[in-house]
C-alpha cells in the first residue's frame, strides 16, 4: 500500500553523487508506481505537503473497506445518484449517448431500388453482379452491451489528498452503469487485481439496478495482489478472447505497467469501440520537497531513499512524468482510442462533460 515515511536523519550528510544517482533511479522508478512509504516523524512543512496523506498506513481505502454486501454498493449508488448522475443527466440532456461513438446503425438487409431511394444506400458491388440496382437497408442500434475493465492493482490504491485513484475508479463505474443500465443497455465487468498468476474475474452482462451493484460489490471485494508488478496486457489480452460480440469498452487504469500492452490494445479497438479511462493524481506529475524520504513500490515492494530537498530531482521527475505523459497521448493516437484523464483533485461529473462536449464536436 502506498504510505508516506521521512527517512532516520544520519550522522553525515550522504554522498552527493550517491544522491544524485538516486535521484535518477527515482524518476524512473516513480513511473513505475512509487510514491512515498511509511509513517513517522516528519516536519510541519512535510506535514502539509503530505496533506491527507498521514493515515494512509492505518486508514482502509475509502471505497475498498471489506464488509456491508451489497449495502456498500448501493450507498455508493444513492450517492452517486444525488450527486454526480442526476447532474451530469441534465447536463447532457438525457442524451448520454453522446460518450460513445457505438450507437448508430446496423446493417440489415439488400433490396432493390425504389424511386426516392437515398443513393447513398446503394450497395454498388451487388448491383454490379446482379446487374439490378439494390440498396442497404439498416436498422438503429437501440442497445449497446458495455464493458469496464478495472485495474484494481496497488498502483490504484494511491492518491495524495483525500481522495485516492481507486475511488476514481469506483465512482466511474458506478456513474457509467447507473447511466446505461437506467436505459436498458447491458454492462459487464473484467476485474484485474494485478499480478501475472491471477486471471481477471469475469462478470457478464447484464441489465439492471442489481446486477450494476453486484458488480460494485465484487470490485469493492477484490484486492490488490501482495506482490507483483501490474501487466495490463494480460487483461487486454483476455477481453480479446471473451468479448466476441462488438461493445463499448472501458480501460479504466492509471497505465502504470509492464510494457507490452500497447498492441493489444490497438488490436481491442479494431473489434470494440475503447475508451482509455485514465486514472492520475497530481503527486504523479511534479514532487514538493518532502525532505530525504524513502518510496516504496506499491506493487513490488522495493524501497528507494531519495532527497526531494534537491531541485534536480524534482525537475528529472517532472519530466520523466512529463515525457510518460506524451507517450500515453502517441499510444492512444495511435491505436485510435480515445482518453478521458480524471484526477483525484477534479471533479468528476465536469471532466465527463467536458470529455462529451469534444466528441460531439468531431
Amino acid at each position: 500500500m502506498f504510505g508516506w515515511r521521512r527517512a532516520e536523519r544520519r550522522a553525515a550528510p550522504p554522498d552527493q553523487g550517491a544522491l544524485a544517482a538516486q535521484a535518477r533511479a527515482a524518476a524512473a522508478w516513480s513511473m513505475a508506481g512509487l510514491a512515498p512509504s511509511g509513517a513517522g516523524g516528519r516536519s510541519d512543512a512535510g506535514a502539509r505537503s503530505a496533506k491527507g496523506m498521514k493515515e494512509i498506513d492505518n486508514a482502509p481505502t475509502q471505497d475498498g473497506a471489506r464488509g456491508g454486501g451489497l449495502g456498500q454498493a448501493d450507498a455508493l449508488l444513492r450517492r452517486l445518484e444525488w450527486t454526480v448522475i442526476r447532474r451530469l443527466d441534465g447536463l447532457l440532456q438525457g442524451d448520454y449517448r453522446t460518450l460513445f461513438r457505438g450507437f448508430g446503425l446496423d446493417f440489415a438487409d439488400l433490396r432493390e431500388y425504389l424511386p426516392g431511394d437515398d443513393v447513398r444506400y446503394m450497395d454498388w458491388n451487388v448491383t454490379a453482379r446482379l446487374q439490378v440496382p439494390h440498396v442497404r437497408e439498416f436498422q438503429e442500434d437501440r442497445e449497446v452491451a458495455a464493458w469496464f475493465l478495472l485495474d484494481l492493482s496497488g498502483s490504484v490504491d494511491f492518491g495524495s489528498g483525500d481522495i485516492r485513484k481507486r475511488a476514481l475508479l469506483s465512482d466511474f463505474t458506478g456513474v457509467m452503469g447507473r447511466l446505461l443500465t437506467g436505459h436498458g443497455n447491458r454492462v459487464g465487468g473484467m476485474l484485474y487485481s494485478g499480478g501475472s498468476d491471477v486471471r481477471p474475474a469475469v462478470l457478464p452482462a447484464r441489465t439492471g439496478r442489481r446486477h450494476l451493484l453486484h458488480l460494485l460489490d465484487r470490485m469493492h471485494g477484490t484486492a490488490a495482489a501482495l506482490r507483483g508488478e501490474t501487466r495490463l496486457r494480460d487483461l487486454l489480452e483476455h477481453a480479446r478472447g471473451v468479448l466476441k460480440r462488438r461493445s463499448v469498452v472501458f480501460v479504466v487504469s492509471d497505465f502504470i505497467s509492464e510494457p507490452g500492452w500497447e498492441m493489444p490494445l490497438g488490436m481491442l479497438s479494431r473489434q470494440h469501440e475503447v475508451i482509455a479511462v485514465r486514472l492520475s493524481d497530481p503527486l504523479e506529475m511534479a514532487w514538493p520537497d518532502f525532505g530525504m524520504v524513502v518510496l516504496e513500490d506499491a506493487e513490488t515492494g522495493d524501497q528507494l531513499l531519495v532527497d526531494t530537498n534537491d531541485s534536480g530531482f524534482r525537475e528529472r521527475f517532472s519530466a520523466a512524468a512529463a515525457e510518460r505523459e506524451a507517450a500515453l497521448r502517441r499510444t492512444f493516437a495511435r491505436s485510435g482510442v480515445d482518453c478521458l484523464t480524471l484526477t483525484t483533485a477534479d471533479r468528476m461529473d465536469l471532466a465527463l462533460l467536458d470529455f462529451a462536449r469534444r466528441r460531439k464536436r468531431r
